[in-house]
């Protein structure tokens, strides 16, 4: 559970309505009736429908869905470039749904920063006058402005650049002088818009990478809107992803993967390399049949049980064995230790399902996996891991 000190931004019940009678549409919407019957009937555009999430502080929060399905007015809303028809934001506690303008170009200017695709520099001003353009705009001294920009340069790994021109900056560098301005003004929130759609790919990675440290050294609180599973995957803590203004679904990559809320939300992950975002804790299964908790007595297990896990005190896993080729006298676990097969590295809860791939093939029993106290938590067979892959 969220507290409110865990919140930077809360949406509550938001809905945006498009057109020149939006009261009209929210009946027809408290009615039951849908968005496309609203447009046919009345052409009022329903753009955001009865939102509610919050994004925490120090996540990188990635709001999904194809083009259509409200996430860029998602977007315009928490800027307030647009007002949401009814429903309230909150951005660090205080409400900014019905700011006066004064207030809101202060938020926009201390609070925010804004990062969009067109990468939007001044042709005709230096990469430092690019950076520092916001506080200029701002009001602040030219000394302060100055090192504040360079500062920023350095971050995004431009230092060296501030006398250049954008047309002498590849596509990637230009970028990198918008997320530059976006940070001069140190915002709470910084607000992504498609930034990285128009860079070619390898560009492309690197910035999502860039973006990844920089949020890292710094728990910057970044919402990151997007049309590319990869992407959101990469760089995403949490996804929310939207089909026809609603939120449909907020959840880690693997809560999306594992749980899809609609065929919708399943269709992004359709030929995703499932192993990439999966963890071995995430598919490991207990079977009660195969495990032998040892109190001191010689283990026994069911007849036909072809692998045995041996568990201690504590849950800790002794080893593995062949319970057919233990002998019914063998009280002393020294005996066990000639029949104990893991002789690998664990696997952790945590370590990558991509990781595990090849040792689960490798070796004749389910592999054991362990958490970081040593305690059993299940196993992975061929077959569960087969299965868990082609499902998804």
């Amino acid at each position: 559970v969220m507290t409110q000190a865990d919140e930077i931004l809360s949406v509550k019940n938001v809905f945006k309505v498009f057109g020149a009678q939006p009261e009209v549409a929210m009946n027809m919407l408290r009615n039951g009736e849908c968005k496309d019957d609203i447009f046919r009937k009345t052409g009022q555009v329903v753009g955001v429908f009865d939102a509610s999430f919050s994004v925490k502080r120090g996540e990188i929060f990635v709001i999904m869905g194809l083009s259509g399905s409200g996430k860029s007015t998602m977007v315009r809303l928490f800027n307030r470039l647009i007002e949401p028809t009814s429903g309230s934001i909150h951005l660090n506690g205080r409400e900014i749904t019905g700011l006066s303008d004064k207030d809101l170009l202060e938020v926009r200017r201390k609070e925010m920063g804004m990062v969009f695709q067109s990468f939007a520099l001044m042709p005709h001003m230096s990469v430092l006058e690019n950076a520092a353009f916001g506080l200029e705009v701002s009001g602040v001294a030219e000394k302060e402005r100055k090192a504040r920009a360079v500062e920023a340069l350095r971050q995004v790994g431009l230092a060296g650049h501030e006398n250049s021109y954008p047309h002498q900056l590849s596509g990637g560098m230009q970028q990198r002088v918008g997320l530059a301005r976006a940070l001069t003004n140190d915002p709470s929130i910084l607000l992504m818009d498609e930034a990285f759609s128009a860079l070619d790919p390898l560009i492309r990675s690197e910035m999502q990478g860039e973006l990844i440290r920089l949020q890292a050294e710094q728990q910057r609180t970044i919402i990151f809107i997007s049309h590319d599973i990869e992407e959101a995957i990469r760089i995403g803590h949490r996804i929310a992803i939207m089909e026809g203004g609603r939120v449909v679904q907020i959840g880690t990559p693997q809560e999306l993967l594992c749980n899809p809320a609609n065929e919708y939300v399943e269709n992004f992950f359709h030929g995703f390399d499932s192993s990439r975002v999966l963890n071995a804790g995430d598919v490991a299964q207990v079977d009660p049949a195969a495990v032998c908790r040892l109190n001191g007595h010689a283990p026994g297990f069911n007849a036909g049980v072809q692998f045995g896990y041996l568990i201690g005190e504590g849950d800790r896993l002794l080893g593995v064995v062949e319970p057919e080729k233990l002998s019914s006298n063998s009280s002393a676990l020294q005996s066990l230790e000639q029949l104990r097969l893991d002789r690998h590295q664990p696997i952790y809860v945590d370590t990558p399902l991509h990781d595990v791939l090849g040792l689960v093939a490798s070796v004749p029993y389910p592999v054991p996996v362990l958490d970081h106290s040593g305690a059993f938590k299940g196993t992975i067979s061929k077959s569960l891991l087969l299965q868990t892959l082609s499902r998804h």
